[in-house]
């Protein structure tokens, strides 16, 4: 016997089963929501109600695919008031509900936190002040500079100096930088070194110099054939006569300083600060110096004798270097020039001749 004609047979019989007990299950299901709205409260049908009603609306407006408008979706967004929204929803899907339903909070929110009035703008030398306090003070924190600010009779909210201390300040941590801190320290500190040179018959000649960390300046120099530990204690005597000293003193590991040289340093309240051996750069004030005395002077001359070197030196360090020679390291000003009188702009500028003529310096003529 054909199997096919058995096998279309129960497919028909199961088709017209289906619709046959399709009315009963539709009925039935029918029944149970009646009796599950039995227990509903009156509001909640009312808000069920509005949210077929709407949905029905949008569908008799409606050719093809349902279009809805803004009303309609602050609406539909209502309807999650009732409990069984998922049930009563049949123009959109859940998902879509739920992001109208965020998006309405976000415009109510954004309302209600909108500035209401103008907002003052703060005066651009208030702005100036909180970014330099922000520049100068790493540490400090808006709150910080804020506390500052309302000492000096100035109320601005963190917010506001957050704000303009961000466009001051890379992102990060914040740190003190070796700069700030050589800065920090440079009024208590001095450095030493020898510059090892040659007369005209190749004998060596060397020149001693301390120099003042703050002002770059030369405090003290001095030139001999036989450098010694006795020599070198009698040079710091000589660079801290009345008393003025410094607290720190860097120098190298030399033999030619020895336990003179630091007995006469701690007798007079200073402390010697040794840099390891190969390290220049941990004295490069000094060490820079000794380069600019290369360069700027002594590659030009030739040396004959400790006095003709002496008063070479002297010229240079007194004359030029401390009292003529803008500085980079101090933007550009003279080491010496707090102790002279301003220059007075106006007339003629004279040029005055230094080392024969090897440099100059420009001054207003009086």
């Amino acid at each position: 016997m054909d199997s096919k004609p058995v096998v279309a047979l129960i497919i028909v019989l199961g088709q017209a089963v289906r619709r046959l007990l399709r009315p009963a299950r539709s009925g039935a299901k029918l029944m149970v929501g009646a009796a599950g709205d039995l227990t509903r409260t009156r509001s909640e049908l009312m808000a069920e109600n509005a949210l077929l009603r709407q949905q029905l609306i949008v569908l008799r407006r409606s050719v093809e695919r349902p279009r809805l408008h803004r009303d309609d979706r602050v609406l539909l967004a209502l309807a999650r008031l009732t409990r069984r929204w998922r049930d009563a929803l049949h123009v959109v899907s859940p998902e879509t509900l739920l992001r109208w339903h965020r998006d309405l909070f976000k415009i109510i929110w954004r309302g209600k936190s909108r500035p209401r009035g103008q907002a003052k703008r703060l005066a651009p030398e208030i702005v100036c002040l909180i970014q330099a306090m922000a520049k100068d003070n790493v540490f400090w924190g808006a709150e910080r500079i804020r506390g500052e600010l309302l000492e000096l009779g100035i109320r601005v909210s963190e917010r506001t100096v957050q704000k303009y201390i961000e466009q001051v300040r890379p992102p990060g941590r914040q740190r003190q930088s070796w700069n700030t801190f050589i800065r920090n320290h440079s009024r208590d500190v001095w450095a030493c070194d020898f510059l090892q040179l040659y007369d005209v018959p190749f004998r060596p000649i060397f020149a001693f110099f301390f120099v003042f960390h703050a002002t770059r300046e030369v405090v003290h120099f001095n030139v001999t054939r036989c450098p010694a530990d006795a020599w070198a204690a009698q040079q710091l005597r000589e660079a801290t006569p009345t008393g003025d000293r410094p607290k720190y003193l860097i120098r190298d590991n030399d033999d030619k300083f020895g336990k003179r040289f630091d007995s006469v340093a701690e007798g007079t309240g200073i402390e010697i600060v040794k840099i390891p051996s190969r390290s220049p750069d941990l004295n490069s004030i000094c060490e820079r110096f000794l380069g600019a005395v290369r360069r700027e002077c002594l590659d030009h001359m030739v040396i004959l004798n400790e006095r003709q070197l002496r008063r070479v030196l002297k010229e240079y360090v007194e004359i030029y270097f401390n009292r003529a020679r803008p500085h980079q390291g101090l933007r550009q000003a003279i080491p010496g020039a707090a102790a002279q009188s301003g220059p007075t702009a106006g007339g003629k500028v004279v040029r005055i001749p230094l080392l024969g003529g090897l440099h100059h310096n420009y001054q207003w003529a009086a």
